[in-house]
């Protein structure tokens, strides 16, 4: 039967890298793929492991699995619901309107400077999306344009790698409470800014970047940008950006999860939406055009939908009972662990050997499969097992075009080319990487 379940995870897994050339939505198999695995448990009369390695029922092992999932998830409609308000509104104008150079190097660091801070409020997809759109409207030529859109992926990711909000991995750690919020940012935000200023540094030698931008493409955007403006632009910006940052603070000061405090915030920025004037002769049968219901309707479900596949699919793995240790039973990942402390006993070569997998797998299970893997009293809640796997999670998938959703938001809306990217960027991504891991790990004398 585990020979089954691990089948089953091995194809729909590599459906799901596969998504493109099978024409088929990653939804799909992640759904098969988290059902069945535990349908062959339940059919098998298989072991199930709970809290504290004590054995229990199916049922239970489910619903428990199920609660933490949806913790995630309800977090995330939240937050994506807050972000796609403010982009009704043309929140997202008001910060683009201050990039004013014509300079390439000099617009190289900014845009990578914004898209490194934004991130961590947002989060990478979003600010990518953000900044692509804002470059298509600065940088008319294609072939320029992906190559500052191929160091926003990288900005971005080493931006969100460091905020419990930055990326759905490091949300997943901090509402599974790995991590905390302050031991995150202090620990990562100095790692996280070397892996992005490493490769900017590389870029600002590099040929593409010398010289102006037309003036008259600089005035054109200029103009465009001015007549999307709306006069709710700025308040709703505003609201959306603190209701993201009170979600951490809320947690702080009740000890409620993270989810309950982006309802509040979510609501919060809801009421303000519904009474906001956007437009000078604002008519009322146009409120609908900037409403919460037309932000919701934007939101993409099939992410939604494959974060609850995926991570039951993991939880399956997790909960399953493969072997026992000193009479205890343990999952399949913690197993996996085992054998991997034996064979590599170095664990932050582990972690690292993780953050280049993440290039290739989705980081999504991989973090969810880390989570399982390691259990909570060998490796407490801001251990920095945690705050390594977050930073190599989080910015090794910006070796590839395909290792973020970020660089497939990007790879996506521009058709950049996997094969342009290997070539042209891994190298300097990877060299991010790298230095911003070795300072992690020079780093942490500091912190023990």
């Amino acid at each position: 039967m585990l020979t089954a379940i691990v089948l089953c995870f091995v194809i729909g897994y590599l459906s799901i890298v596969f998504e493109h050339p099978l024409k088929l939505d990653k939804s799909v198999p992640a759904l098969l793929m988290g059902s069945l695995i535990w349908a062959v448990i339940a059919v098998g009369h298989m072991e199930v492991v709970g809290h504290e390695h004590t054995l229990v029922t199916v049922e239970d092992g489910l619903l428990h699995h199920l609660g933490k999932t949806a913790e995630i998830l309800v977090f995330l409609l939240g937050a994506m619901t807050i972000v796609e308000l403010v982009d009704l509104h043309k929140g997202f104008s008001v910060i683009t309107d201050l990039i004013q150079t014509r300079n390439k190097r000099k617009l190289l660091w900014v845009l990578s400077t914004m898209a490194f801070f934004l991130s961590a409020i947002l989060d990478n997809l979003t600010c990518t999306i953000v900044f692509i759109s804002l470059l298509r409207k600065i940088i008319p030529d294609k072939n320029d344009r992906m190559w500052f859109i191929a160091f926003i992926v990288i900005a971005a990711n080493a931006g969100g790698a460091f905020s419990p909000i930055g990326d759905v991995t490091t949300t997943m750690l901090w509402i599974g409470k790995k991590v905390t919020t302050q031991d995150l940012i202090l620990r990562l935000f100095i790692p996280s800014v070397v892996c992005a200023v490493v490769p900017l540094i590389i870029g600002s030698f590099s040929k593409h970047f010398s010289g102006d931008l037309p003036e008259t493409t600089a005035q054109q955007s200029a103009t465009a940008t001015l007549q999307k403006k709306l006069l709710s632009s700025r308040t709703m910006l505003i609201a959306g950006i603190s209701a993201l940052l009170f979600v951490p603070v809320f947690k702080t000061i009740t000890h409620l999860p993270p989810y309950m405090g982006m309802m509040l915030s979510l609501g919060i920025v809801w009421l303000i939406s519904e009474y906001i004037k956007p437009e000078e002769d604002f008519e009322e049968e146009r409120k609908e055009m900037y409403s919460a219901r037309k932000a919701l309707s934007r939101i993409e479900l099939s992410s939604i939908i494959f974060f609850l596949g995926i991570l039951m699919a993991v939880a399956g793995l997790e909960s399953v009972v493969s072997s026992y240790l000193a009479g205890k039973p343990l999952g399949l990942l913690a197993s996996l662990a085992e054998n991997l402390r034996h064979y590599i006993p170095n664990q932050d070569v582990v972690v690292v050997v993780l953050g280049f997998l993440s290039a290739v797998i989705d980081n999504v299970p991989l973090v969810a499969a880390s989570m399982g893997m390691y259990p909570m009293d060998a490796y407490p809640t801001d251990n920095h097992l945690w705050h390594f796997i977050a930073y190599c999670a989080g910015t090794g998938g910006s070796m590839l075009i395909i290792g973020s959703a970020a660089g497939v938001a990007a790879m996506g809306m521009e058709r950049i080319d996997f094969i342009w990217y290997l070539r042209k960027f891994s190298w300097i991504a990877m060299l991010g990487f790298l230095a911003g891991a070795a300072v992690y790990i020079l780093m942490l004398p500091i912190f023990e």
